[in-house]
């Protein structure tokens, strides 16, 4: 299965280091923007990768692109690719994002700050005018580098960011410190004000680490199902281990990425899959939750397919490779969510604008905020004071992270539970659907239609029609055309060989049989339905009414002796294909949320209305050729009072993928087809109808969460900024605010991890 369309060649992913802000992705995307051969490029603050879109695929492109990262100011490195074990980025304990730097931080402000904590309670003890010096400088120097590091090299490349506040704020208190030890009051120092501030936003760094690391479980967690060795067979000729039993026990555990294409793989009870194919020995059954969302372990037999990353349960199996770990079903499930990930909303674009003037307007606002203060009231070190708490509080990076936390704990949360989100514009517009429409065959039927009967006329039999029927369906994939060919090979019936083969959309298919008696004639096997605009076969028509009010698909078979002469009905076919069990469920939980429900289908009215009365679908439209499936929704998309209405579409044929494409929303079923997949914004991984419902649900708790994340955000610098400017924030207030607003924003976003579907 092919979840994406792109050319993977042009395509790339970037591991970043040394982000902190929304501003330092606009400046990432700034320079790679400007870098020839790069068609696009989106950077996330959250993920921490750019995901790059080449003009071309050339050689020494990804070294480029590194080079052009470092010049910017930050590490880089490319990811890993889809069928690579990915490495969980842990902070080591004395790293920078670690543990270690933040204890002993608040190790060394904690005496700068007690005699503050112990005042009200009597107790009147302040360290040295020198001891106060000597704790706070390392705190500022060494523990602090980082912000000053990080800010110097946004100030030469033209931008500033979140770190260039904290370096100017607590340079600020520090420098004024020293001044009043040196010059002025040595009993008015601000060294704790500094102090807490790095201690505070180192704190709010680490926490801020660990909380994007949750933020991604769900791609570690598909990434964790590969296993690391195979179990290769020595030979991958079947017919000598038929041979000789004895040669499946003859095998080599290589690497997973030494796994070829047709290589025979054995894998033990308990032992993950190690890539797609069939099996070819064995039978058990496996957990395919993480890739499916499917609670239940599935029953596997011989010609199964199996999935890599699936864990085996009582069964040894041997299967043939048809996919390796690079290519296979979950590298591509990876590949979608990570892509999903990375992309930006375009909500995301208010945030970019106003992020590009962030850092450049707050600074500003804190020198007009020293200097007003300094004119008003004469103390100069107020005025700073205030000016500080200003670069303080204004923290770019909760703004940054609103969005894409949102995005990430959504998708991931959604990939968990079989619905997989092509790119967060879906999440923007699934929220809004006000009609789904559905396709019937494999949608809201099980997609396995069976010939149910064969009622031939001119004293025909059913051995005759069946297999000029199934001379005319050799090749196709349609499912009538599966079951026309199941029937036959049942009742060891020799398909009628056929040329001239024409495929007729919507209508059915024709052809001109080779041999027999019927050689040379033109054969046509077509919908009844579409034959009712036609009275000469008013009585065919009659005939199979009351297979259609069965809810059956009937189609005729004719023949045409000479092009002068009327085509002459030879037998009518009668197909059933059981509706989903949970079809009626799925349809109600869509009715229960306000949402209408519609059906387009090819098949006669008399037969759609059936299905539709059995599910208790709003309304239904029949006899829909192909082609005018993407008009419908077109139509779709203004109700009856001419208002615009958002559409969602449920299909999973090749037929269905201009409708998926037209929609506002296109959800395909994984069942189906892989054109119809590419078409979709949305992948329902079991081909459940109730996960519309759930699709919907989560992009609703998606958009919530980013609006609320947004709202935070910004709340806290319009309200923050104003207060440390009037002065009632002092700065070690304001760096503890700064840093719990994108821990708020984090923690906000990751509630979307207790969302199930219903």
């Amino acid at each position: 299965m092919n979840l994406s369309s792109k050319d993977a060649t042009r395509f790339i992913s970037i591991d970043i280091e040394g982000m902190t802000c929304a501003s330092c992705v606009s400046r990432v995307e700034k320079a790679l923007a400007n870098a020839p051969g790069i068609e696009a490029a989106t950077v996330n603050l959250a993920t921490e990768q750019a995901r790059i879109r080449l003009k071309e695929a050339v050689p020494g492109v990804v070294e480029q692109i590194i080079e052009i990262i470092h010049k910017a100011g930050y590490g880089a490195k490319q990811s890993a690719a889809p069928g690579q074990l990915k490495q969980t980025k842990q902070s080591a304990f004395w790293s920078a994002d670690g543990l270690g730097p933040v204890i002993l931080s608040f190790a060394l402000s904690a005496p700068l700050v007690l005699p503050m904590v112990l005042m009200p309670f009597g107790v009147h003890w302040m360290p040295s005018s020198l001891w106060q010096l000597l704790l706070a400088s390392p705190v500022q120097f060494v523990f602090g580098w980082r912000f000053y590091r990080s800010g110097f090299k946004a100030l030469i490349s033209g931008a500033g960011n979140m770190d260039l506040l904290v370096a100017l704020g607590t340079s600020a208190a520090y420098g004024l410190s020293v001044y009043q030890l040196v010059w002025g009051d040595p009993h008015a120092l601000y060294f704790e004000g500094a102090a807490v501030i790095i201690s505070m936003v180192l704190l709010g760094k680490w926490l801020e680490a660990r909380a994007k690391q949750k933020t991604g479980e769900a791609i570690r967690a598909l990434h964790a199902l590969w296993p690391q060795h195979a179990r290769v067979l020595k030979t991958s000729d079947l017919s000598l281990i038929s041979g000789n039993p004895a040669l499946i026990n003859r095998h080599a555990e290589v690497p997973l990425e030494h796994v070829l294409v047709n290589d025979l793989v054995m894998v033990l009870p308990g032992e993950r899959v190690p890539a797609d194919g069939f099996i070819v020995i064995g039978n058990s059954h496996l957990d395919e939750s993480l890739l499916t969302g499917e609670s239940q372990s599935v029953k596997r037999g011989l010609g199964d397919a199996v999935i890599g990353g699936s864990l085996n349960g009582d069964g040894q199996l041997v299967f043939r490779v048809s996919a390796t770990s690079t290519d296979s079903m979950l590298a591509n499930i990876i590949d979608l969510v990570e892509t999903a990930q990375t992309q930006k909303a375009p909500i995301q674009r208010l945030v970019d604008r106003v992020s590009a003037i962030f850092v450049p307007a707050v600074i500003g606002i804190a020198i007009a905020t020293g200097l007003i203060t300094g004119l008003l009231i004469g103390d100069i070190s107020e005025a700073i004071l205030r000016a500080v708490s200003v670069m303080v509080i204004a923290c770019p990076c909760a703004l940054g992270l609103a969005t894409p936390a949102a995005i990430m704990a959504g998708t991931g949360v959604a990939a968990r539970a079989g619905i997989l989100i092509k790119d967060p514009q879906v999440l923007e517009l699934a929220h809004r659907i006000q009609l789904v429409a559905f396709d019937k065959t494999g949608t809201l039927t099980e997609g396995k239609p069976t010939l149910l009967s064969i009622d031939p006329s001119l004293g025909l039999t059913q051995e005759t029609v069946l297999a000029l029927a199934a001379g005319l369906q050799m090749g196709s994939e349609h499912p009538l055309a599966k079951a026309v060919l199941e029937n036959a090979k049942l009742r060891g019936v020799t398909p009628v060989v056929c040329a001239q083969m024409l495929a007729i959309p919507g209508v059915g298919i024709e052809g001109r049989p080779l041999t027999g008696e019927w050689q040379g004639q033109l054969l046509r096997l077509q919908s009844l339905a579409s034959l009712e605009d036609h009275p000469q076969y008013s009585d065919l028509i009659l005939k199979a009414t009351p297979l259609f009010l069965a809810g059956q698909t009937v189609s005729a078979l004719t023949a045409t002796p000479t092009d002068t002469q009327s085509p002459t009905p030879l037998t009518i076919f009668a197909f059933g294909d059981a509706l989903k069990d949970n079809a009626a469920a799925a349809v109600q939980q869509l009715h229960n949320m306000g949402i209408q429900t519609v059906m387009l289908s090819g098949d006669n009215h008399a037969a759609a209305d059936h299905v539709g009365q059995r599910i208790g679908i709003g309304a239904v439209y029949a006899q829909i050729i192909p082609a005018d499936k993407a008009d419908w929704i077109e139509r779709l998309k203004r109700n009856a009072a001419g208002e615009r209405q958002w559409v969602a579409m449920v299909g999973d044929g090749i037929n269905d993928a201009p409708a998926l494409a037209m929609a506002d929303v296109g959800m395909a079923m994984a069942t189906g087809t892989d054109v119809a997949m590419q078409a979709a914004g949305i992948t329902l991984m079991q081909g459940n109808p109730t996960l519309v419902a759930a699709a919907i649900d989560v992009s609703k708790r998606t958009w919530n969460k980013i609006r609320q994340n947004l709202f935070w955000a910004f709340a806290f610098n319009v309200v923050g900024i104003p207060l440390a400017a009037l002065g009632y924030l002092t700065p070690a207030v304001a760096g503890s605010a700064m840093a719990l607003s994108s821990l708020f924003v984090l923690s906000n976003a990751l509630l979307l991890g207790l969302w199930k579907p219903k």
